[in-house]
């Protein structure tokens, strides 16, 4: 059976200032879910659910079913602040999602073969698309090897600002042994820092980063369900707590019941964190087709 591309689009885009999702940056008004989509499908994914919010339903949709609902079987579910299991009741100044791991959750109900997940404004490249394709296609559909893309920091840094990433500390067979979620990073000289505990401590920029490029099986939903019952216990009246992806997963590893092989991309990551990094973006998106690894018109 094909994997499944899951793409989480429910972000606010804070930092951004508006609805980055749907920002064309390829010259036929093409947005960085499209070549995700484009290299998905060349990679050999059989279908994509997309995790959006019901304010976004109507533009998301517009787009996608004109760029390229006939070409892959498209899906939707919605993430929500009050999809919440029984007892639980969202506060009310609660106002962003519940973050990435409750994202996925919500595709528990339609996704039952191996599947990856991406963010929906992250550029990854076609050969990414590729490595996490082939191990997909390996992977037991019962098993808890789970895999994770990995960046090398420096390659995915903006010039504008500071970024959130997971840091990961890998061992020598290329086995995820911790992943921290470091929200504020940043450029330092010819390496990067990165804000803990409100101290800043430096980084060599070699480190691998988790760009949330993940590859799961199904037997990742009832372990982010029992993960999302303890954070609603711990942090349900603190209004910017998230559940995120690389938390559970990190707690997984730790506690020996799961084990992440990092698969190394020879890509180099664009993305849009802030409005200035558009330009960035786009200038290599234009690079690329000039390289011949899109067509000019991605969907013509």
């Amino acid at each position: 059976m094909k994997p499944t591309l899951v793409v989480m689009a429910a972000g606010i885009g804070s930092r951004y200032g508006g609805l980055k999702q749907i920002e064309p940056i390829g010259p036929g008004g093409e947005i960085v879910i499209d070549y995700s989509v484009y290299d998905a499908l060349r990679a050999g994914f059989g279908r994509v659910v997309f995790i959006i919010r019901r304010e976004i339903e109507a533009p998301f949709r517009a787009i996608v079913e004109r760029h390229f609902a006939d070409r892959i079987p498209v899906e939707y579910v919605f993430q929500e602040l009050d999809a919440l299991p029984n007892g639980f009741c969202a506060p009310p100044e609660r106002t962003k999602p519940w973050g990435t791991g409750h994202a996925v959750l919500q595709c528990q109900e339609v996704v039952r073969e191996s599947f990856a997940v991406i963010n929906a404004d992250d550029f990854y490249g076609r050969q990414s698309f590729e490595i996490l394709s082939q191990w997909l296609q390996g992977a037991a559909p019962s098993s808890s090897d789970y895999s994770l893309v990995g960046y090398i920091l420096r390659n995915t840094l903006s010039e504008h600002g500071s970024v959130a990433r997971g840091v990961c500390e890998v061992n020598a067979a290329r086995r995820l042994t911790r992943i921290a979620e470091r929200l504020k990073i940043e450029r330092a000289g010819t390496g990067a820092r990165m804000e803990v505990d409100g101290r800043w401590l430096p980084l060599s920029g070699n480190e691998w980063v988790s760009m949330n490029m993940w590859g799961f099986t199904p037997t990742l939903f009832k372990r982010l369900e029992e993960g999302f019952l303890h954070f609603l216990s711990e942090a349900l009246a603190t209004p910017k707590s998230e559940f995120l992806v690389p938390s559970v997963v990190g707690d997984l590893v730790t506690l020996g019941q799961a084990s992440v092989e990092v698969l190394s991309s020879p890509e180099t990551w664009l993305g849009v964190t802030y409005p200035q990094d558009k330009p960035t973006v786009v200038a290599g998106v234009k690079a690329r087709i000039l390289a011949g690894d899109y067509p000019e018109r991605l969907w013509a």
